[in-house]
């Protein structure tokens, strides 16, 4: 099956389960499949949060000199948002995707002009470090 028939298909049940859902037809739904689209949509939105702070604090290393108030909110904002994500549902910090970091490369040199070769190879930083309020990586 190609990979627009395997999209089709997922937004076809989930839109018929969400009828069900409306119409109360509780005992029809596909409550598997209702799972897995809940499941995604929290990794998903975990992965484009840990793909902008990696990328943040990338920056933050690779351009010290660019160092400022807002920027630092922004990182901030991120690991608070992921905090609560993982309180929310503390499963996904046992799957956390690692394309999220090398998602963050990406974007980090897109942000700085800088070569994607320039940035580490693999995160140098542990989820518990990067969520720490207090850090920020050393230049």
């Amino acid at each position: 099956m190609s990979n627009l028939a395997t999209v089709y298909e997922q937004n076809f049940c989930l839109c018929q389960n969400t009828k069900l859902l409306r119409e109360g037809g509780v005992v029809e739904i596909d409550r598997e499949n209702i799972a897995e689209e809940l499941d995604a949509m929290d990794k998903s939105e975990l992965v484009i949060r840990l793909k902008i702070l990696f990328a943040h604090l990338l920056r933050w290393r690779f351009q010290p000199d660019r160092h400022s108030f807002s920027w630092k909110r922004s990182i901030a904002k991120q690991k608070h948002r992921i905090r609560q994500l993982l309180e929310m549902s503390p499963s996904l910090k046992h799957r956390i995707d690692p394309k999220a970091y090398a998602k963050a490369v990406e974007y980090a040199a897109a942000m700085t002009g800088m070569p994607e070769s320039v940035f580490p190879e693999t995160c140098p930083y542990s989820l518990e470090e990067a969520l720490d309020k207090d850090f920020y990586p050393d230049a």
